[in-house]
């Protein structure tokens, strides 16, 4: 099944009107995400978050806290400052208690080596430093810089190794421009009914 940025927002809005709220498929997603980070990387290591402001960040956020328990160094980087989504505020609150270090300064990725880069910002610019390293990049959703409906690639787009989608496949994982930039696709299952879906 593939299915527009805005069919997804339709199916979203259904799982929640079927009783599967917004901040348990966002939790439903991180998780699903990591453990999929793990089938690659099962020992824990140095972690690096890339977040956006949106929900792709909070989906950024599960993913450092299941990391950051199972014993991961987790560094989070707010690339485009403190969130601004409910859901993405609520689990970026759960990681105080937990030992994430949160950064906001993108030098990180110069001056830090890490095992493994979960790439949860939709945005370009910083994400094309990522592969300078021989970290292991996991695309939360898209690689950066990727529009969903066309699979137009802007410059400075991120390139990884594994992406997971949620529900559904999107445009821009077929498409012949970005398909490569995605590396393996799995898409993960995160709670929707197959009856719940909208007939588009």
């Amino acid at each position: 099944r593939i299915v527009t940025a805005a069919q997804m927002k339709e199916i979203e809005r259904a799982g929640d009107a079927h009783g599967l709220p917004y901040l348990q498929m966002m939790e439903n997603a991180g998780m699903a995400a990591y453990a999929e980070l793990q089938k690659q990387l099962p020992y824990p290591g140095r972690l690096l978050v890339v977040c956006g402001k949106g929900n792709n960040g909070g989906d950024g956020f599960v993913i450092a806290r299941a990391a950051a328990k199972d014993g991961w160094n987790v560094t989070i980087l707010l690339a485009e400052g403190e969130p601004k989504t409910v859901d993405a505020i609520r689990n970026f609150e759960r990681l105080h208690s937990l030992p994430v270090h949160i950064c906001t300064d993108g030098s990180v990725l110069e001056t830090q080596r890490f095992d493994a880069v979960v790439d949860a910002l939709y945005g370009t610019g910083l994400m094309r430093r990522l592969h300078n390293g021989d970290a292991f990049v996991l695309a939360v959703d898209l690689p950066s810089g990727i529009n969903t409906d066309t699979g137009e690639v802007a410059e400075g787009a991120a390139h990884a190794d594994l992406t997971v989608t949620f529900d559904s496949y999107k445009p821009l994982h077929i498409a012949e421009a970005s398909a490569p930039l995605c590396g393996k696709i799995v898409c993960a299952d995160i709670g929707i009914r197959d009856e719940w879906h909208p007939e588009f």
